[in-house]
């Protein structure tokens, strides 16, 4: 594992609750840490290279977007088939996360998980209907998993000392 620099771990707990919500984010840091924006670029891309980070990407609150209706939908697909078409099925509109899982059997045959948000039940049940139209005869089965709840979603933390 790589060490990180104290400008790295300040850069890190700037940016672990989200990146600014103005139209400059990256000079927004830069101020903040007494940086450039290019400087700021260049460190988290080789921390997004050396594996200190996944990834810098948006995550929308789809209740606070009007998507209430939210539906982790279970899809019981042929394991020769299921990867190809997942790749298709996560491009459709309305597709947050596709991914292949294992199977539990003999409880639980799913293993393609595709989330789709709606503003109503009856606009995620369309969705499932784009999805099984992909799937077509690899599919065996499906099921609709509605969310219930609303949990907070966060990354990794560091500690600050």
């Amino acid at each position: 594992m790589t060490a990180l620099d104290p400008l790295d771990r300040q850069l890190i707990a700037a940016t672990q609750s989200g990146l600014p919500l103005v139209p400059q984010p990256y000079e927004a840091l830069g101020a903040m840490l007494g940086i450039s924006s290019p400087e700021v670029q260049e460190r988290l891309a080789s921390m997004l290279e050396r594996g200190l980070i996944r990834r810098i990407g948006a995550v929308a609150n789809h209740y606070r977007l009007g998507y209430t209706a939210n539906g982790m939908t279970v899809w019981d697909v042929d394991d020769a088939q299921v990867d190809a078409l997942g790749e298709r099925v996560g491009a459709l509109p309305g597709v947050s996360h596709c991914y292949r899982r294992p199977r539990a059997l003999p409880a639980w045959p799913y293993n393609l998980f595709v989330m789709l948000h709606g503003h109503s039940r009856e606009e995620v049940e369309r969705q499932a209907k784009a999805v099984a139209a992909v799937l077509g005869e690899a599919c065996r089965g499906h099921d609709i998993l509605y969310s219930t709840q609303v949990l907070k979603k966060t990354g990794l933390r560091l500690a600050m000392p």
